[in-house]
């Protein structure tokens, strides 16, 4: 049985200009669709198919009028990527989208567009809230500087540390100085594990609803502060005079230690008098002994102490200083936190 024995409405053949854009549009499965008609009649078996005792129809058989036809596969829609992030900050993109600002473990910082963000109905929820750990999924190209995000699901929040207010300063610290700090898409598990520890040892105990210790906050932020130094590169010697070299915590000949905006490391008190060296602060024996600590033990394993907005304070001003000078700006959230101090 041939085409020609269908019903004549059962037969619908281009003609004229509309049979020549269907030859066009499916001149890319022509000669698939050869090579089968070949395969086909090696095996013996007829080429009309939709006809009664004859085979289905395959995806590179001809349409009703002889036009080759070649069905597109549909694939599932899946994410290039799937990284485990922390979202620094946000920026409003149109009248419903997200430009997003995250650092993954594995990619290092990155930026993308999160579509109908801002609308109620979004496939993010709370994940974009500052500083949320997620798992966000989202597809990359190497052309693009933004990514397009797809997803992300929550694994914590920091949601619970809002009602406090030094808390929340904290939090806008350690986005902002990440943000300043580091470049884009170059990994760096340590910053993404450093920004893991204190976020954690902010966190209230079980059943709690402040931070986890009074102070825990100052702990937190000067821990934070001296890790990014180090990690960015730019922690000078905090036991050697920058100008003659001369060594601050000698047992024998203790000297007092300061430091000065534009300077790169601690002077002594001969070269903080010599011309030139503008205004300076001192750097206390005790910072610089918080400083050794912390250099070599985790955030919660520090010693106790009562710590308190004034604590090792000068330290904290002295690593704001290497942060601002290599930024090259003044940080907005630094002022906020040694308020009243």
């Amino acid at each position: 049985m041939g085409l020609s024995a269908l019903p004549a409405t059962a037969v619908s053949i281009p003609v004229g200009r509309n049979r020549e854009c269907a030859l066009r549009s499916d001149s890319r499965c022509s000669e698939s669709f050869e090579l089968a008609r070949r395969a086909s009649r090696a095996r013996g078996e007829p080429m009309d198919a939709g006809l009664p005792g004859v085979p289905a129809p395959r995806p590179w058989q001809a349409r009703a009028g002889g036009v080759p036809h070649c069905d597109t596969l549909k694939l599932p829609r899946v994410p290039a990527r799937v990284s485990e992030a922390l979202v620094l900050r946000t920026y409003p993109l149109k009248e419903a989208d997200l430009v997003v600002s995250f650092l993954t473990r594995d990619q290092g910082k990155l930026r993308g567009v999160a579509k109908r963000a801002r609308k109620p109905k979004n496939p993010f929820g709370a994940g974009l809230e500052r500083l949320s750990h997620v798992r966000m999924a989202y597809f990359q190209r190497e052309t693009r500087e933004l990514v397009n995000l797809d997803s992300c699901e929550l694994i914590h929040s920091q949601f619970g540390l809002a009602a406090d207010y030094w808390a929340g300063v904290a939090l806008d610290y350690f986005a902002e100085v990440s943000e300043q700090l580091l470049p884009s898409a170059e990994p760096s598990e340590k910053f993404f594990r450093l920004l893991v520890a204190v976020l954690e040892s902010l966190q209230p105990p079980a059943g709690g609803n402040g931070p986890a210790l009074p102070g825990s906050v100052w702990r937190a932020v000067t821990y934070f502060s001296l890790w990014a130094v180090r990690l960015s590169g730019w922690l000078p010697e905090l036991h050697v005079c920058l100008g003659c070299g001369s060594v601050l915590d000698d047992p024998a000949v203790p000297q007092r230690a300061f430091f000065a905006r534009g300077q790169a490391g601690l002077m002594c008190g001969h070269c903080r008098r010599a011309p030139g060296a503008g205004s300076s602060w001192e750097l206390s024996g005790e910072s610089r002994a918080v400083a050794a600590e912390m250099l070599r033990l985790p955030v919660t394993n520090l010693a106790p102490r009562a710590w308190a907005q004034a604590t090792v304070a000068d330290l904290r001003r002295f690593l704001v200083q290497q942060i601002e000078e290599h930024a090259e700006r003044r940080l907005l959230t630094a002022p906020l936190l040694e308020e009243g101090n």
